[in-house]
């Protein structure tokens, strides 16, 4: 095996005692006992979400467009083997902090991709990096565990990356569950998931920042560099500086909770203080 002190002997310990009940509606695949979203015979209904151009137009619920003058479809389950695809970001961005997020994501990263191979599910894991996606080869079963953190082991962000061109150039073919890791600095977010919608997929963005964007130490005169380009501007601390920042915080995240609300997606938000365990728990 890869060794990365991002997975250590306390990883793997918290790891084996470490397990989550899911409840996870999945996608086309090998039969496996497991919910899926996809299009079969079963006739239980599980969920709504907003129609996206080609759905199926017969998946329309009238009635709710008469309540609500929006088009929602309706989705059914089926026993399938789960398929899920995990993203992770790999721009320069990801190693900002004094607990660098590039360790957080890692470590969720592994630990989802251990619920899942529990599961008798298979996983697909993307790294993301200069406006391009490196797909390793799926797996299955525990012993692809081992796999899943050799590759996270050798990943390492460095450079520019435009969420949307990377996640784009994976032509998905397969319904099922994609999770999306990253600070998502993008102004292209609501088309990623607009993109992994029309794909059929069930979205998850796990959006993981470090304490120092959240609660930054605004005061004196310090530079601020550009950890993709370089770039850099002097800014002088103040009250108000710390009030404007707050405020352009909360509109960051409100703007992407709004998102997936409105696409049906979940969402997380990880702050590096905290463990993957009680990240992924809440």
């Amino acid at each position: 095996m890869v060794y990365d002190d991002t997975f250590n002997a306390e990883f793997y310990r918290s790891l084996s005692l470490f397990r989550m009940n899911l409840r996870m509606r999945l996608a086309a695949g090998a039969n496996g006992g497991r919910k899926s979203n996809a299009k079969g015979s079963s006739v239980e209904f599980s969920d709504f979400r907003e129609y996206l151009p080609g759905d199926d137009i017969r998946r329309i619920d009238w009635n709710a467009y008469a309540r609500f003058d929006r088009l929602f479809i309706k989705l059914f389950m089926e026993e399938k083997e789960g398929l899920f695809r995990i993203y992770l970001d790999g721009s320069a961005s990801m190693n900002f902090g004094e607990n660098s997020k590039i360790v957080l994501a890692k470590r969720i990263a592994a630990a989802l991709s251990y619920c899942i191979l529990d599961h008798s599910d298979r996983v697909i894991l993307n790294f993301l990096k200069d406006d391009r996606c490196e797909t390793f080869k799926g797996v299955t079963g525990k012993q692809g565990f081992s796999k899943i953190t050799d590759n996270l082991s050798l990943m390492e962000p460095a450079g520019a990356n435009d969420l949307l061109k990377s996640i784009c150039s994976q032509d998905i073919k397969l319904r099922g569950m994609s999770i999306v890791i990253s600070d998502f600095y993008t102004e292209h977010l609501e088309d990623v998931i607009k993109y992994l919608a029309h794909k059929k997929q069930e979205i998850f963005l796990i959006q993981v920042l470090s304490k120092e964007e959240l609660h930054p130490e605004l005061s004196g005169t310090f530079s601020l560099i550009d950890s993709e380009n370089g770039s850099n501007i002097k800014v002088t601390g103040s009250s108000s500086l710390e009030k404007d920042y707050d405020a352009a915080k909360e509109r960051f995240l409100k703007k992407i909770e709004g998102l997936c609300k409105k696409y049906g997606a979940k969402y997380v938000l990880a702050n590096t203080e905290n463990s993957y365990e009680t990240i992924l728990r809440g």
